[in-house]
């Protein structure tokens, strides 16, 4: 079972690599459904799509994994993720990509608290450190990762070739951790049902019509008899011609056929019985309005668009819906008393704000490179970023081996506190301050700032919580974390922006400082100085956000059993 364990941190790590990998690959996946780099707004769903399936739904997910078993949710999450691969690489329109990266959120979101829970499941409290820093390491690998392996990809394919390798890691690793987990006696949905020979074929009708939906071969497109099938019923869609249809129907007989079997027939209904769908649907609402309602901002405007305080609204709504449905049903999706204990939620909360400073590393260290030593070389400005990525995952595995010897909160506090003081030191860089050595310690402090809270964070919620919840406990650190990151690059770069206007506006005119007309470099530098401080406005920001949760953690963590005792408390104990 820990062969088990590994394979799906690896799974972890690469479906994170992923997100990474298509903000690389985003403007040839623009011009690939015909969009322009100018209409960069209206890719954002393809951002929002991905953030929707990955945070909305994973409370649920969660829940499904404490219910069903925690590898039939590995499995499952892999199988969805390459399914999402699938349609993005066949993508003909921005509908279609969407929806396929809706499906990789969904499936890459369920592979987290997953692997989390199961690493609860196979180490006892005290020894869960050193794991939960391991995995906690490999995800956060997968941010220096995945800019490696789209720019291997790109280098010798186009865009889509991502994820068609997508697509088979993600049924290798469901295939092995499949064959690997039919030893474990204590996962559920065992019974393997005698196949027959109608799902087969509906589900190779439907793969071979998307197939030939998507790509369009010339030669049926223009054929006077097979060009048919490409007309559309009605409107313009290609989901309306008699190949989508084909699809749609082919597929809708794949799950019903599927739904008949007595297996899948029980597990439905246990799920019907013990999962509380009106309550997941009303959180799940609840937070696709905090998504889409940050998501869709343009931070220099505010920090969320007018349609984001329509989006708030009904998050609002469906969440006081959800309070008050939790007060009255008797088995909610969140069972009473989960979060009893104070480093349970605390840890969420904590979470949140790790998250709300970590966006302010991940975005605006590159845009300081740009904006003062390498230009338009986005490539460089990346490798800057790389030394704060890299020292992250070394301090997730440090401080999964403290959480062993010290207490959760002071681990935690003491990495969120050093991830404070660099963001602060960064508050202070002026122009020239990536050409020095003292800039590469600063990044690598921050960076194993944060990596050293992440452990210890994870830690105290499984130690505080049932392990009967563990997959839904921990799928809310995750939400409260991506959450925070969209917060934080919203409100953080709306403030800097305000910073960087109010500066311009106290430059001389053009005219008094450049005698000769044109743009000189005098004048050049006082922008480059609005734009530094910009930059330290938002660092500043991060600073308080991870100061807040290095606070957080010492005062809330505390008390949560992760540590193993030593000799001299082992006898007291006695």
């Amino acid at each position: 079972m820990r062969a088990v364990l590994w394979l799906a941190a690896i799974a972890v790590a690469f479906a994170a690599a992923d997100t990474y990998v298509v903000v690389l690959a985003l403007p040839d996946m623009m011009a690939g459904v015909g969009l322009s780099i100018e209409e960069l707004q209206r890719a954002a769903p393809l951002i929002s799509g991905f953030l929707l399936g990955y945070v909305a739904v994973l409370p649920l997910i969660g829940r499904l994994a404490d219910l069903l078993g925690h590898l039939p949710v590995l499995v499952g999450g892999l199988v969805v993720f390459a399914l999402g691969s699938f349609l993005t690489a066949l993508s003909w329109d921005l509908a279609a990509m969407v929806v396929g990266r809706f499906f990789q959120g969904l499936g890459g979101g369920a592979l987290v608290p997953a692997t989390l829970a199961l690493v609860a499941a196979l180490y006892p409290a005290e020894r869960r450190g050193v794991p939960l820093g391991l995995v906690s390491a490999v995800q956060e690998l997968g941010s220096v990762l995945g800019p490696l392996i789209g720019a291997a990809v790109l280098a010798v394919a186009d865009w889509r070739a991502i994820f068609v390798l997508n697509l088979v890691v993600g049924l290798v690793l469901a295939v092995t951790i499949r064959r690997l987990g039919r030893s474990d006696p204590g996962a559920a949905a065992r019974g393997r049902p005698r196949p027959d020979l109608i799902a087969p074929l509906l589900l190779l009708f439907a793969g071979v019509a998307f197939v030939l939906l998507a790509i369009e071969p010339t030669a049926l497109v223009q054929d006077l008899t097979w060009g048919a099938l490409y007309v559309p019923a009605a409107g313009s869609t290609r989901w309306l011609t008699p190949l989508g249809l084909v699809t749609i129907i082919a597929t809708l007989g794949f799950l019903v056929k599927c739904g008949l079997r007595p297996n899948v027939r029980r597990v439905l209904g246990r799920i019907a019985a013990e999962v509380d769908l009106l309550g997941a649907l009303l959180l799940s609402f609840a937070l696709a309005g905090v998504i889409l309602a940050f998501a869709t901002a343009d931070p220099e405007v505010a920090v969320f668009s007018e349609q984001g305080t329509w989006y708030l609204v009904a998050g609002g709504l469906a969440l006081l819906g959800f309070v008050f449905h939790l007060r009255r049903a008797q088995d909610p999706i969140v069972p009473r008393g989960a979060f009893a204990r104070t480093p349970a939620w605390g840890s969420v909360l904590i979470s949140f704000f790790v998250g709300a400073a970590l966006v302010a590393a991940l975005i605006d260290v590159p845009l300081f490179a740009r904006t003062t030593i390498y230009g338009d070389s986005q490539l460089k400005a990346a490798l800057v970023l790389l030394e704060f990525l890299v020292a992250l995952p070394v301090g997730a595995v440090l401080g999964g081996f403290l959480t062993r010897r010290l207490p959760a909160g002071v681990i935690a506090g003491g990495g969120m506190l050093l991830a404070a003081v660099a963001f602060v030191l960064m508050a202070r860089w002026d122009a020239d301050a990536l050409r020095s050595l003292s800039a590469t310690v600063v990044l690598v402090a921050g960076g194993l700032g944060f990596g050293l809270a992440l452990a210890p964070v994870n830690a105290a919620i499984l130690a505080t919580t049932e392990q009967s919840m563990h997959g839904l406990t921990t799928s809310f650190t995750v939400v409260a974390r991506m959450v925070g990151m969209l917060v934080g690059i919203s409100a953080l770069t709306t403030i800097g922006l305000r910073s960087y206007y109010a500066a311009q506006a106290d430059l001389p005119s053009l005219s008094s400082v450049c005698t000769g007309g044109g743009m000189c470099e005098d004048y050049q530098d006082l922008l480059i100085g609005a734009a530094i401080a910009q930059e330290h406005t938002v660092f500043a920001g991060a600073a308080v956000c991870a100061g807040i949760a290095a606070l957080l953690s010492v005062v809330l963590l505390r008390g949560a059993p992760t540590r193993a005792l030593s000799p001299t408390e082992t006898v007291t104990a006695l």
